[in-house]
């Protein structure tokens, strides 16, 4: 945590210095409320700025967000990637793989993916598919799950009609099969 308004020395020449050196988070609290001033201290490095007066819960919630943001990135934790034959979807990065390929997928089709991927094995009707991947919100009809899934084959399977990861449970909905 570093004031902006020390005895000596301007906070922002502080904020500064500890950015040249170091990665360790940084929160600026100060009374200055000015947008100019917020801009400056963010533009320097600091992680975060907090006009006084601020709650203390508030304080402490920010720092906790901003330690544990500090140690994910230090461990240099690596994206999860869900695998399965020739498969390799990347949920992070909207990126799928088949073999040494990178498949080009609408948004759309890549939620679809990960929903049915994130779930195998278990067969969702086309309704429960909608509601998840366009929200419950949307208004549509439902073959449009119907249009995905074949757009999706085209995509993935080595044989669209015959497809070995979205396949469908008549009567029902569709499944991955791991």
């Amino acid at each position: 945590m570093l004031d902006l308004m020390l005895p000596g020395k301007s906070g922002f020449d502080i904020c500064r210095a500890i950015r040249a050196q170091s990665d360790v988070p940084i929160l600026l609290v100060t009374a200055k409320k000015e947008d100019i001033d917020k801009i400056k201290g963010l533009g320097l490095g600091a992680d975060d700025y907090i006009v006084k007066p601020f709650s203390p819960a508030e304080l402490t919630a920010r720092i906790k967000a901003h330690m544990q943001i500090h140690k994910t990135l230090k461990a240099g934790r690596k994206e999860e990637v869900i695998s399965t034959g020739q498969l390799r979807i990347y949920p992070g990065s909207y990126r799928v793989y088949k073999g040494k390929n990178k498949l080009e997928l609408t948004g759309r089709e890549f939620r679809l993916l990960l929903f049915l991927a994130g779930n195998p094995d278990i067969v969702f009707t086309r309704e429960r598919i909608f509601d998840h991947v366009w929200g419950t919100e949307a208004v549509g009809d439902m073959s449009t799950v119907t249009v995905h899934i074949n757009k999706l084959r085209e995509k993935i399977e080595d044989d669209p009609s015959d497809p070995q990861y979205t396949q469908t449970v008549w009567g029902v909905g569709y499944r991955f099969k791991k």
